[in-house]
Order: C-alpha cells, then sequence, then structure tokens
C-alpha cells in the first residue's frame, strides 16, 4: 500500500513537473519574440474607445488619494475617459479625501464621479453598483492601492483593438511597490514576477488563455452587462468572470507592456488571510465548472482552464501531502533506531521507489528555482544575487506556506457546503 501511494505521489510530482516545463517553454518563446520587437507607445488617435474606468475602495483612506491621482494622470484622451470611485461602505476619511481630490482645480473639469455606497455583495456589489453609470465602450478595473503606468491603459486598448471580435478582455501584469519592505514582500515580489512571465505568457503562447486578475484589466461594458455583471456570492468575483467569457466564445488576451503597482501584504496574519480566500475561490469555481470536463459543447479552452486549476489545488496539493507525511515519518523513525529504539516503520516500501522519489523532488526543486530566475531575468532590474539566493530558500520557507493555505481552505469550503453557511468576503490590509 506504502508503495501504491508513494508511486501515484512521484507520478503526479512528474506531472506538475511537465507542467512546469511547458509552460517555461511558452514563456520563452513569447519573451524571445517580443525581445526582437521594438516597443513602441500607442498613439493617441480620434478612434481610440471610451473607456470607464472603476475603482471600488472600501476603507482606502491610505491609498485612494495616490491611486487615483495616478489614474487621472494616464496618457489618455480626458474626453474619452470616464472615472468612477465607489467609497463602499467606509467608516474610515476615504470618501473625504476623495471629495477633496474631486474639488481640485486640476480635475474640475473631468469626468470623475463619486459613489458613496452602503449596499452588500463586497467587491462585485460595488462593482455592479457603478455598472449602469458607465458610458465607455470599455470598462477598465483597478483597485484602490493599484498605481498604473502612465501608459497602462493605452496598451490595454491596444491589445483589445488587435481583434475586438474575439477579445472580450485583456489584462496586463502587476507589481509589487513594496517589493523591497521585509521577507515575506520580497517572497511575494517572485511569486507575482513568475506567475506573470512565466504562467500568464506561457498559457497565452501555447493556448491562447488568459485570466483576469483582480486590477488592471479592461472588458467589454456589453459583455459584462450581458453576463449580468459581477457574481456577487463568488469569492474570487475575476476567476468567476474568467469563466464566464470563455463560456461565451471570447478570449481574455495579455497586454504584457500594461503595468500597474499593487501593495502587497506585509503582515503574515493579513498575506494568510487574503491567499486563503484566493485559494476557497479557485475551489469553488473548480466545483462549479467541473462537469464542463465531460460536457462535449464545452470550449476546450475551458477544459483546459479547468484541468490547470484542478491539478494546482487538487491532485497536486495531495500528492505532496501524502509524500511529505510518508518522507517525515521515514526521517522520525530513522532517527529513532539510530538511539537504539525498536520501532517499527508504519509504511513499508522499496529502496527504490524512495529514490525515485527522492530524484522527483530534486527535479521539482531545480526547476522551482529556474523558472523563477528565469522570470527575473525577463523583468529588468530583478535579476540579482539577493533574488537568486531568496529562490533558493524560498522553496523551503514561503513556497510550504502554499500547502497550509490550501488545506484550510478546503476544509473551510466543505464546511461552508455542510453547514451552508455563506463565506464573507475578506478585504485586504492596507499598509501606509
Amino acid at each position: 500500500m506504502a508503495d501504491l501511494l508513494l508511486i501515484l505521489s512521484i507520478i503526479s510530482i512528474w506531472i506538475s513537473v511537465f507542467i512546469s516545463i511547458l509552460m517555461m517553454v511558452g514563456a520563452q518563446r513569447f519573451i524571445r519574440r517580443q525581445s526582437k520587437e521594438e516597443l513602441i507607445i500607442p498613439q493617441i488617435t480620434e478612434q481610440a474607445p471610451p473607456v470607464t474606468v472603476i475603482v471600488p475602495a472600501h476603507n482606502e483612506e491610505l491609498v485612494i488619494k495616490a491611486t487615483v491621482e495616478h489614474i487621472l494622470a494616464m496618457n489618455y484622451p480626458h474626453d474619452k475617459l470616464q472615472v468612477i470611485v465607489i467609497a463602499d461602505n467606509c467608516t474610515d476619511d476615504t470618501a473625504r479625501k476623495l471629495h477633496e481630490l474631486k474639488n481640485n482645480h486640476s480635475y474640475r473639469m473631468r469626468d470623475f464621479m463619486i459613489m458613496e455606497r452602503t449596499g452588500t455583495g463586497g467587491k462585485s456589489g460595488a462593482l455592479n453598483d457603478a455598472l449602469p453609470h458607465a458610458t465607455g465602450d470599455w470598462i477598465c478595473i483597478y483597485d484602490a492601492d493599484a498605481a498604473p503606468e502612465r501608459n497602462a491603459l493605452l496598451f490595454l486598448i491596444e491589445k483589445a483593438l488587435e481583434n475586438p471580435e474575439s477579445y472580450g478582455a485583456v489584462f496586463g501584469r502587476n507589481k509589487a511597490r513594496n517589493r523591497a519592505q521585509n521577507f515575506l514582500s520580497r517572497c511575494i515580489n517572485l511569486e507575482l514576477v513568475t506567475a506573470q512571465r512565466i504562467y500568464h505568457t506561457g498559457m497565452w503562447e501555447l493556448f491562447k488563455l488568459g485570466t483576469i486578475p483582480g486590477t488592471n484589466f479592461i472588458i467589454k461594458t456589453e459583455l459584462i452587462r450581458e453576463i449580468g455583471g459581477w457574481d456577487e456570492d463568488a469569492i474570487t468575483e475575476d476567476t468567476a468572470i474568467s469563466f464566464d467569457i470563455l463560456s461565451r466564445g471570447q478570449l481574455i488576451a495579455l497586454a504584457p507592456q500594461a503595468e500597474a503597482y499593487q501593495q502587497e501584504p506585509e503582515d503574515l496574519k493579513v498575506y494568510m488571510k487574503q491567499r486563503e480566500r484566493w485559494a476557497k475561490g479557485n475551489y469553488s469555481v473548480v466545483m462549479d465548472h467541473f462537469h464542463e470536463l465531460f460536457k462535449p459543447s464545452s470550449s476546450w479552452r475551458i477544459k483546459v482552464q479547468v484541468l490547470y486549476y484542478g491539478t494546482s489545488y487538487f491532485w497536486f496539493l495531495l500528492a505532496i501531502l501524502v509524500s511529505d507525511i510518508i518522507f517525515v515519518i521515514n526521517i522520525v523513525y530513522q532517527l529513532l533506531s539510530v538511539f537504539g529504539m525498536d520501532v517499527v516503520m508504519p509504511f513499508q516500501f522499496s529502496s527504490d521507489v524512495y529514490i525515485y522519489l527522492m530524484i522527483a523532488w530534486g527535479l521539482m526543486y531545480y526547476l522551482y528555482v529556474l523558472q523563477i530566475n528565469l522570470a527575473l531575468a525577463a523583468d529588468f532590474g530583478q535579476s540579482n544575487t539577493r533574488n537568486f539566493i531568496l529562490a533558493c530558500v524560498s522553496y523551503f520557507t514561503y513556497a510550504q506556506l502554499f500547502l497550509l493555505i490550501s488545506l484550510k481552505a478546503f476544509v473551510s469550503i466543505l464546511l461552508d457546503k455542510v453547514l451552508r453557511r455563506k463565506s464573507k468576503w475578506y478585504k485586504t490590509q492596507r499598509f501606509g
């Protein structure tokens, strides 16, 4: 039995290794082709479509002023840009700071609307309340801590206009603006860069597959209204809306030059709460769409997306847990035997199988470090000795939090189903 469990774990790890290699191949193809192209800032023309930027803000007094200033300063025709900021159930000075900003002489002629909201539904509810007021052909979403670069919206729109019939949404890249704050923020930065430079680019290059992030993206106004707005019951509204877009035969395109800076958690407790919510949301989406795998009429892209999330959050997690448990118990019993204790190992397996597990783990670690450093090399200024050492260390520290977070999220969502309780939307704490 132990051998069988170990073999299944090894096979699962090898599948994960294969997926990592596949994503790196796709990312390298994308990066190589992009490096040969000259970076040209899109030209502002009269054909630029009107865009509505929506910013949901719940108790964001620490960051909201800087975010809105960045948005209003974007390089896009002022007469084509509508900005709606929602002070959502705020008990701090968010609304006051927004009104002070609007009364600034520089912004008096801008299409800048402030909504003070007391409704329910969290971020999704706020976005849905703003939707009827949107006048743009495209809606752009920025979180309250976002700081889009000056040409971010231009790059998003430029990508959308490459294929306006097929592209229902376009997303850019997000960077950690507080990445140098402490060990946690540095590790989050590595994760963010790797996800965006390897997995996002790899998925787009190989499958023309994208997933909307929570911020720095645009979506057709007509499409989001056809969908019925954002799902207020979804824990991660961005993942849920991504599946809705794909189910309508539309693509979610990557605009790699559209960049925005966001604030990442600097406290472990804040980080754990944020990531547990993300994990619960992804579990929920996989459960809701698992039947698509067996539905002939479902898009193959949806099937790939379900498989990707399913292997990451279910299969691979289970394989790592089983192999970790067997490995740790084996080490403990080996140590006990060294001290002369007569103990019997509960898992009996052949040495060859155990060696194969060690080889699989070694390869997985090597690829983990390799993909991080490939990603860093593609991001200007991030490939350095400190980040290389951090990548090597983070596997044994930061990366292992994924197991704990995923387990907690899985237990939590099971309890939600059994007890029929509604998941609460957690707002990430900001830091001044």
